[in-house]
C-alpha cells in the first residue's frame, strides 16, 4: 500500500537565512514523513542558537545529522572548518546538492547514520580533524541511540549540540529525588556535562508536533567523572536498579539478572558501599552508583 504524504509545507513560506523554504519544497516534490519523524522549522533564529551553543572555529571538524533542506548546514558551513551533513531521506539530496555540491567544505553523505561506524564516515569525509563536534537536529526517534552512537565513538566528540523532545532534554538533566531522573540522566553524565540551552516551542515546526522541543548541549569528556570508572558496568548496574523504580535497592538488585550475582554478593556489595539498601534508586547520586559498580565488578570477579 502507498504511504499518503504526512504534510505539505505551510501556505506561508518561512525563511531561513534568505532561503524560501516553500519554494525549495515546491521545487524539489519533497513532503516531510511521519514515519522518519520530519518537521519544518519555521524559526531560524533556533538554528543560529543552535550553531552559537557549539561554539564552532575554523579548526572544527562537525557532523550533521538529518540535513533536511539545508537550512541548519547554511549556518554551520559558514563557522565550521569542514561539516559531513547526513540525511537519511533520498528526497532531499538534489536540494542539498544543488546548494552545497559546489562547496569545498561541505561533504555530503545519503544514509542511516546509525548504520555506520562513525570512525568509517570520518575518515572517508572529513579525516585528519584535531576537534570534532555535532550539531543536529534530529527526529525524536532516534535521539537516545543516536546520542549513545556518538558518545561511545571510538572518534571522540567534544561537544554536541541536539535539538531533541524537552521530556528527553529534562531526563537528561533531572537532579537525584525527582521523577525524571534515571538511567539516561546517569549514563549520559558518564561521557558529558550536560544542560539545556533554549527551549522551543511547538508552535516553530510544521507540521506541528504534540510536544515542545528543546535545544541540549553535551560537553564530553574522554575520560570518566570518576577515576578508574568501568562505563558498562556502572551502565549494568543503573540499569539493574531502574528495572523496578519503585522498589528499594535491596530488592530491585537482588532480583536483577542484570548482574549475575547471588543476593548474598549483592547484599555484601551495598554494605561495603555505606548505601542504605532500604533506599530507592532515585536517590542515589552518581558518585554512589560509581562506588556500587566498582563493588559489585570486584564481587563478580571474584565469583568467576
Amino acid at each position: 500500500m502507498t504511504r499518503r504524504p504526512t504534510s505539505r509545507v505551510p501556505a506561508r513560506p518561512p525563511q531561513a537565512d534568505g532561503l524560501d523554504l516553500r519554494s525549495l519544497c515546491k521545487k524539489y516534490g519533497i513532503v516531510f514523513k511521519k514515519a522518519l519523524g520530519q518537521n519544518l522549522l519555521l524559526d531560524d533564529n533556533i538554528n543560529r542558537i543552535m550553531v552559537a551553543a557549539a561554539s564552532l572555529t575554523p579548526e572544527d571538524m562537525v557532523v550533521e545529522v538529518g540535513a533536511g533542506l539545508g537550512a541548519l548546514t547554511r549556518r554551520l558551513c559558514k563557522h565550521a572548518g569542514q561539516l559531513l551533513s547526513i540525511e537519511i531521506d533520498s528526497s532531499f539530496m538534489p536540494c542539498l546538492r544543488d546548494q552545497f555540491g559546489e562547496m569545498p567544505n561541505v561533504h555530503l553523505f545519503r544514509g542511516d547514520v546509525l548504520n555506520h561506524e562513525l570512525a568509517d564516515l570520518v575518515a572517508e569525509h572529513i579525516p585528519g580533524g584535531e576537534s570534532y563536534k555535532m550539531v543536529s537536529n534530529l527526529p525524536y526517534y532516534i535521539t537516545t541511540p543516536l546520542l549513545f552512537h556518538f558518545m561511545e565513538s571510538e572518534v571522540f566528540f567534544s561537544r554536541l549540540v541536539v535539538m531533541m523532545q524537552e521530556e528527553v532534554g529534562q531526563r537528561l538533566v533531572a537532579a537525584p529525588g525527582t521523577s525524571d531522573y534515571g538511567v539516561l540522566t546517569l549514563t549520559s553524565r558518564c561521557y558529558a556535562d550536560v544542560d539545556i540551552v533554549h527551549r522551543v516551542s511547538a508552535s516553530c515546526f510544521v507540521p506541528r508536533p504534540k510536544v515542545d522541543s528543546c535545544i541540549v548541549r553535551f560537553r564530553c569528556r574522554k575520560e570518566a567523572p570518576v577515576p578508574g570508572l568501568d562505563r558498562p558496568m556502572f551502565t549494568q548496574v543503573v540499569r539493574a536498579a531502574f528495572e523496578q523504580r519503585r522498589k528499594t535497592l535491596r530488592n530491585s538488585l537482588t532480583s536483577s539478572a542484570r548482574l549475575e550475582l547471588d543476593r548474598d554478593a549483592v547484599l555484601d556489595a551495598l554494605a561495603t558501599s555505606g548505601i542504605d539498601s532500604g533506599r530507592r534508586p532515585e536517590t542515589l547520586c552518581f558518585e554512589e552508583f560509581a562506588t556500587l559498580s566498582a563493588l559489585i565488578k570486584e564481587a563478580q570477579a571474584s565469583q568467576q
